[in-house]
């Protein structure tokens, strides 16, 4: 089984940054995108952030220009660079690989756990 860990959550204020970083539990060898979703209270999860395994990104309308996907293949972690932050960017962030290889074989539709962003003053 592989897992993906999130961390780097919390309180921040509005215009403040954080950086979210999802950690594989076994080596990835191969993906085809990686993605960051979040849920806020009330809503469904939407889609934040996504890259491809040639480093190709997107992002949504309401995060370009303020959000910044990247990843560390040697570490198999993804991060989310969160800056000017804004009050209904609040939600659970999740991270997710659709397609991956490891040394424990193929793997599909992982999700992590999630990690809160509050943001508040």
């Amino acid at each position: 089984q592989v897992q993906l860990v999130e961390s780097g959550g919390g309180l921040m204020q509005p215009g403040g940054s954080l950086r979210l970083s999802c950690a594989a539990s076994v080596r990835i060898w191969t993906f085809n995108h990686m993605d960051w979703y979040r849920q806020a209270p009330g809503k469904e999860r939407e889609l934040v952030a996504s890259i491809t395994s040639d480093g190709n990104t997107n992002y949504a309308d309401s995060v370009k220009g303020r959000f910044t996907s990247s990843r560390d293949n040697a570490k198999s972690t993804l991060y989310l660079q969160m800056n000017s932050l804004k009050p209904e960017d609040t939600a659970v962030y999740y991270c997710y690989a659709d397609r991956i290889a490891t040394p424990k074989g193929p793997f599909i539709n992982v999700w992590g756990q999630g990690t809160l962003v509050t943001v508040s003053s």
